[in-house]
């Protein structure tokens, strides 16, 4: 498990900061410097620079390269960052007595910040914990993986943490969506061709499969495939081998292949639009993504994971109470797509310190639900009459 190190063993968010970064899978150990050995990146708090040279002076004695300088007790949240990232500086303010640390913003705001770089598959929900468990164990072999969820639900952000973890880590990651590219190109695209195969072919190209050479091939969305390609593609899955259009000679391959899916797959089978025999070669190690409706945990710290990824000044707002309870108490149908739509407008709406329950507009399925701000309503109502008057 990747590890940070808390120089200090005990400050004041130090047990809800560890608990959260366990959540998402992220080891913490505690104490001097020695303790902290095969660490990527060492936590300290710092009240003056006096202490914050020595945290400085330790990473540096121990060989890590990120520190993270906490300042507890702060007005107001605050992130300065120097030397591209690796010295970060958190004004980080005394959460209310009542707040849960599952729900705090500011907290959950530091894990995304200590964790992105080390995980990027955001998790709090223990079902969310359970899945990467069984991500990092499949990712220790060359098994075949299928990843089967709803839209939006984080098939890809799964399927590179499968590749993060293997022995292909440092070998290509090439992801393929079967389902955006037109069906006559889509098997020169994969399997490559030969100068002059076909019209419009000018010089030859390796193929999307031959890329991947030695890493991990996603086939995103493989039941949109057409059924005359899945017959192919179940030969090379069988040989290893890839032979490209207007070429006789078959080509070895080295690849892992992970397959995604929001459909029903035994469902296609039995349909006719899914061959049986590619399904089982693919089915090999089932994972199933969930609806972020049911891993309610997960909501907020991705609410905040998205807020860092769409603002792009040094410190972002963080969200009122009110708002995060929004947020965890909406049925999201479009699961992650339509939460970072309601991230994005409410960094529209709000004034760059917080974003309130009057800055999340919600998509009720007949429109967008307003806030109940009356100068907010009295504002959008004059644009809508300037638009149409124009």
């Amino acid at each position: 498990m990747t590890k940070l190190h808390f120089l200090d063993p005990q400050f004041s968010s130090a047990d809800a900061l560890e608990q959260l970064l366990q959540r998402r899978r992220i080891g913490v150990t505690r104490g001097v410097a020695e303790r902290g050995c095969g660490a990527v990146m060492f936590v300290a708090t710092a009240a003056d620079a006096i202490t914050e040279r020595r945290a400085q002076d330790a990473a540096r004695a121990a060989g890590i390269r990120s520190l993270v300088i906490l300042r507890e007790n702060a007005e107001t949240f605050a992130i300065e960052s120097e030397l591209g990232a690796r010295l970060i500086r958190i004004s980080l303010p005394t959460p209310a007595a009542s707040c849960d640390p599952l729900h705090d913003p500011a907290l959950l705001m530091l894990v995304d910040i200590l964790a992105a770089p080390l995980r990027p598959m955001v998790a709090c929900d223990p079902a969310t914990g359970s899945l990467i468990d069984l991500a990092e164990r499949v990712a220790r072999t060359d098994v075949t993986v299928f990843i089967n969820g709803p839209t939006g639900s984080g098939k890809e952000v799964l399927a590179r943490s499968v590749h993060a973890a293997s022995r292909r880590a440092d070998k290509p990651f090439v992801a393929i969506n079967c389902a955006a590219i037109p069906e006559n190109m889509l098997e020169a695209m994969l399997f490559g061709h030969e100068k002059g195969s076909f019209t419009g072919a000018a010089t030859a190209n390796r193929g999307l499969i031959r890329a991947a050479d030695g890493g991990t091939l996603l086939l995103d969305e493989v039941s949109e495939m057409p059924l005359g390609l899945q017959s192919k593609l179940l030969r090379v899955i069988q040989e290893r081998r890839v032979t490209p259009l207007g070429s006789s000679e078959e080509v070895a391959v080295d690849i892992r292949i992970v397959a995604t899916s929001n459909r029903d797959m035994s469902l296609e089978v039995r349909e006719g639009r899914f061959r049986e025999d590619l399904y089982y070669r693919l089915h090999v190690f089932p994972l199933t993504t969930r609806a972020i409706a049911q891993r309610p945990e997960d909501i907020a710290a991705l609410a905040v994971s998205l807020l860092r990824r769409h603002w792009r000044d040094s410190t972002p707002p963080l969200f009122t109470p009110e708002a995060m309870a929004a947020l965890r108490r909406h049925n999201w149908t479009g699961n992650v797509r339509e939460l970072e739509n309601v991230i994005q407008r409410a960094l529209v709406l709000c004034d760059g310190q917080t974003i309130g329950i009057e800055d999340i507009l919600l998509d009720t399925g007949t429109g967008l639900r307003m806030p109940s701000n009356p100068s907010f309503l009295t504002q959008m109502g004059n644009h809508m009459r300037l638009a149409e008057a124009v």
